[in-house]
């Protein structure tokens, strides 16, 4: 609706990246490490089993292309950098050192390191190994606290230990520690959310990304509960379960600082790369310009085979048209849970309100958001039917284009 396309289409194109280069001031990075040493049945993203000696290939690889787009980025300041998986702490000791040594050479890194991890490669030594690479902010795959939760999401450890590696990363010197965990697990009961929050503020932790568990056919625990017939939790169960969520983190003292992060007062925020514009390393990366989204191979060991043969990893790409990068723009804005106006015009030129007015002034009167003058403010409400809508949309979208990706690594076509 927001776009005026009926449908989106990504082409087999290499697009002509130097164009789109030419007027970017600034830019984020996003870099993907896509190993981990068991899949978890849940998890959508693109991962494979780690095996050092591919590991070794891929950082060979990874520096190719950042020697590339070093070319391009030239001294613009990068300004946002996030590494994903998989488990970036998979190479911890073999190819992530070199990896980010080779960015901090290549790039006019104006920013601090945001990195996921994994709760059992949080050993004291392992903590300061990754202080040293200069991560600030640490993001820690918690999931549940409930041992029969963990088990459920094949989670490699007890309640116990994972409680005593997140108090391990809270006192280490670290700007931010989030903990990501998950809610509406299959029979989770309202008082286990609740115990959850709880936890987590007495572990100490600066922040909390809580989500609910979003099935995706393609995933191992999505074709499971396929077949036993298991219908997800409701959207008003899910939403008092983030309300339970919401009343112990604010009874707390922390904020919402994106639909689904809850930060304690006076902490920098952990976040993955939202900002507008954005480019991606690794195999699966997206990569987000002013008039361009394209996404590297997802498979593994062809990223590796073409950046040997002096080819750009790209599979797939889009053209975005001036009303798909403005509703891109919003969606990431609304999802941090406000913006300026200011910063609309800023980018496009033209006054938001001519632009979305009629959308705000109705999303205001239901009250999923606050429009003051030039500030948006998403309420409690507004950001857990932006996560339905996520769910409903975004998600379909997901499965097919990752879906058909994972499948096929240079696919000739899709259409979403």
């Amino acid at each position: 609706m927001l776009t005026g396309e009926k449908s989106i289409s990504l082409q087999q194109k290499i697009p002509v990246l130097e164009k789109s280069f030419q007027d970017i001031k600034e830019l984020g990075v996003y870099l993907h490490i896509p190993f981990c040493e068991q899949i978890c049945p849940y998890c959508p993203y693109n991962k494979e089993i780690y095996e050092p000696d591919v590991a070794r290939k891929y950082t060979n690889a990874m520096k190719k292309e950042i020697e590339f787009y070093s070319d391009l980025i030239g001294k613009k300041p990068v300004t946002s950098f996030y590494i994903g998986g998989g488990t970036p702490t998979t190479m911890l000791y073999s190819g992530l050192e070199e990896i980010l040594e080779h960015v901090n050479k290549s790039f006019n890194m104006q920013c601090e390191i945001h990195m996921e991890s994994h709760p059992n490669h949080l050993s004291s030594d392992n903590l300061d190994t990754i202080i040293s690479m200069g991560v600030d902010h640490l993001s820690i795959g918690v999931e549940a606290l409930q041992d029969r939760h963990l088990k459920t999401l094949k989670r490699p450890y007890i309640a116990k230990e994972v409680k005593k590696t997140v108090e391990r990363a809270v006192n280490k010197n670290f700007k931010c520690v989030n903990a990501d965990v998950i809610f509406a697990l299959p029979d989770q009961t309202y008082n286990e959310v609740e115990q959850a929050g709880c936890g987590l503020v007495e572990m100490g932790v600066h922040q909390v990304a809580a989500y609910p568990l979003f099935i995706f056919p393609y995933t191992l625990l999505g074709r499971t509960l396929k077949k036993s017939n298991y219908k997800n939790a409701s959207i008003f169960v899910r939403r008092k379960m983030l309300g339970i969520l919401e009343r112990v983190f604010y009874d707390a003292g922390f904020r919402r600082t994106s639909v689904w992060a809850f930060t304690r007062p006076g902490v920098p925020k952990y976040c993955s790369v939202t900002v507008p514009l954005y480019v991606g390393l690794g195999a699966s990366g997206g990569s987000y310009l002013k008039d361009v989204f394209y996404l590297n191979t997802f498979r593994v060991v062809e990223y590796i085979n073409a950046l040997e043969k002096g080819k750009m990893p790209i599979a797939l790409s889009m053209d975005l048209s001036e009303k798909m990068q403005m509703a891109g723009w919003l969606y990431w804005r609304i999802y941090e849970t406000g913006f300026a106006k200011k910063d609309f015009k800023k980018r496009f030129g033209e006054d938001f309100n001519r632009i979305y007015g009629r959308y705000v002034k109705l999303l205001s009167f239901l009250r999923f958001l606050n429009d003051k003058q030039d500030q948006i403010v998403l309420s409690d409400k507004g950001s857990y039917w932006l996560h339905v809508l996520e769910d409903l949309f975004s998600i379909d979208y997901i499965s097919k284009l990752w879906g058909d990706s994972k499948q096929n690594p240079w696919p000739t076509k899709v259409i979403l």
